[in-house]
């Protein structure tokens, strides 16, 4: 499989050069572009009203991304909620609770962080007082975090308050790349959306960032050439590059 054109179904960032991806395109003299395969819609205040949420009934939120603390300070400054300054956050991961200074005084307010959303379950544990509010994504999986908040006996609430859906990729030539690079499921269902006609052939590699992306990868058909975090490569710019390696010492066997 010889690799020449590599398409990363993300942003561009705004300076390639500064990436990792950087050093790819020079070692093995590649074209890599940049397309953002997916995009967030915000679900209105008056949706949330509909649904009879009122954000003052919670004393503490559980954030699982730095998307869900965007769209959560979006929807109180929509519903002219004055967000109490005892409210606690509940954030999966340090850097998610870091993202919160963008919005709050970071040392004047109760936040908790833990690496997974069963850890934190735990540290939530300790705070039952609590009337929770857990915002998420349409596309976001929840059921594992519903029977985790359940089996804690937490009292709390889940609404969508963003949705994920596909980009418009009409003006992409699907069939002028070697490589496609998928970072979530929901890239995946745009994939399929966008190219119904598309067929992997063995000209065609495919690589997937994280288990619930490789999995709608294979689950959608398609072959699973290569795939990051592994012990080897723990970031996907490196499992590229293992991957074009690979190629390059099989063909020289030939």
């Amino acid at each position: 499989m010889k690799i020449k054109s590599i398409l990363l179904s993300q942003p561009k960032p705004a300076d390639v050069a500064k990436t990792p991806y950087e050093a790819i395109i020079k070692k093995f003299n590649v074209n890599i572009e940049f397309e953002k395969f997916i995009k967030l819609e915000e679900v209105s205040a008056s949706d949330l009203r509909q649904e009879k949420v009122k954000l003052n009934d919670f004393t503490a939120v559980i954030l699982t991304s730095r998307n869900t603390i965007d769209h959560f300070f979006r929807i109180a400054k929509e519903m002219r909620y004055t967000i109490p300054e005892d409210l606690k956050y509940f954030c999966v991961s340090e850097s998610t609770a870091q993202y919160l200074q963008h919005y709050v005084q970071y040392r004047k307010r109760k936040i908790f962080h833990e690496p997974t959303f069963a850890e934190l379950v735990g540290t939530m544990k300790k705070h039952k007082e609590e009337k929770f509010f857990l915002p998420s994504s349409n596309l976001v999986t929840t059921e594992d975090h519903d029977t985790m908040l359940a089996e804690a006996k937490l009292d709390y609430t889940k609404a969508v308050i963003f949705r994920t859906v596909s980009a418009d990729l009409s003006h992409v030539d699907i069939s002028k790349y070697d490589m496609l690079v998928f970072f979530s499921p929901a890239g995946i269902d745009s994939l399929k959306e966008n190219f119904p006609n598309f067929v992997q052939d063995e000209n065609v590699a495919i690589g997937g960032f994280g288990h619930s992306t490789c999995k709608a990868i294979t689950d959608a058909g398609y072959t699973l050439n290569f795939s990051a975090p592994t012990p080897s490569c723990p970031s996907m710019n490196m499992a590229i590059e293992e991957f074009i390696n690979n190629e390059i010492k099989k063909a020289k066997k030939k």
